[in-house]
């Protein structure tokens, strides 16, 4: 019976996954190369999670996803993090109307589908942390009244990480809001070559509209019906746990190098992630090889280093390889 329903819900995902090769496509006009981040994108919106972005300026980060948003046909808005930013700057606030003698609402830039926190590690914390509402319960307080936020809703955030001056490190519990942090590479030469020829030309190609938000609304639905065997979720749990406990799985030399491992939203973040990459491959279940594919952007941030890791130059990448190798695949 089980392998009847999974044959039905195959052949249904492949049918409603057409619309991610016209995505990527309208993506691909605009965006030279950069397959990896267009994907996490996708996987994010997709497993209805937020995205941080690290990587040097110029590397169409920020062109990323205005092009997203304009190829899903929904409201994209920009929030350029500074120092002086204040919590009313990006969720709004009550103006005192002399006219009508009362409070008005003002929403702010965070009232959209896709909202860019640039330079997010540029604002002090009171800021980052304006964004903890929102970004958790997909709704803004302002005053007494509680306003949700448009579906589908995404944050995208961004940070430099080689400038150390006049930046906030961002807090934990707000890092671990975010289901991927992906790292931004430079393009290959011939890509490089690509862009040069696009940006002299003085043509830039402009993204159709070719899905509505509400088929990603839609498209979520039938994420979670993903097929996850019960060995894939012990596969998952094992991955976590040896985050937490790593000489359980043979990893004793670890146990000095981290200082707390994935918290349990890694699990559930790890799972969600998993069904959009089976999804994006247009399968109806999840192989342990989507696991191990979304591992590194789901836990990178949200392994903590000692201090004696940090003296040896190890690197999270370093302990997930070493995790996912241990973890026996089931």
């Amino acid at each position: 019976m089980e392998s009847v329903n999974i044959k039905e819900l195959n052949e249904r995902i492949q049918k409603e996954s057409g619309f991610v090769d016209l995505l990527s496509l309208e993506m691909g006009k605009v965006i030279v190369g950069q397959k990896h981040l267009v994907e996490n994108l996708m996987i994010a919106l997709l497993a209805n999670g937020h995205i941080l972005l690290e990587g040097v300026p110029g590397l169409a980060k920020t062109l990323a996803i205005s092009t997203l948003s304009k190829a899903v046909n929904a409201k994209f808005s920009r929030i350029q993090f500074t120092p002086d930013l204040l919590p009313a700057d990006v969720v709004g606030t009550l103006i005192y109307s002399q006219k009508k003698e009362s409070f008005e609402v003002h929403k702010g830039p965070v009232f959209a589908n896709f909202v860019l926190a640039d330079e997010i590690n540029r604002a002090p914390a009171k800021v980052q942390s304006a964004l903890l509402e929102a970004m958790q319960e997909r709704q803004v307080t302002l005053g007494e009244q509680t306003y949700p936020l448009p579906e589908p809703f995404l944050v995208m955030a961004t940070q430099n990480p080689i400038e150390q001056e006049g930046t906030y490190p961002l807090p934990e519990a707000q890092v671990d809001r975010f289901m991927l942090k992906v790292l931004v590479d430079y393009p290959a030469k011939e890509e490089e070559k690509l862009i040069i020829r696009m940006n002299n030309s003085g043509e830039f190609p402009k993204p159709d509209p070719v899905v509505s938000p509400e088929d990603i609304i839609r498209a979520r639905d039938i994420v979670r019906e993903v097929y996850m065997d019960e060995k894939i979720e012990r596969y998952i749990v094992d991955i976590v746990y040896a985050t937490r406990t790593p000489e359980e799985y043979g990893l004793k030399d670890l146990k000095d190098l981290i200082s707390y491992g994935g918290s349990p939203r890694a699990s559930i973040s790890l799972s969600a992630a998993a069904k959009a990459y089976a999804f994006i491959k247009r399968r109806g279940y999840v192989i342990p090889e989507d696991v191990r594919a979304v591992c590194p952007e789901v836990l990178r941030h949200r392994i903590g280093l000692t201090y004696e890791a940090e003296a040896e130059n190890v690197t999270t990448e370093e302990i997930i390889s070493r995790v996912i190798n241990a973890v026996i695949v089931p």
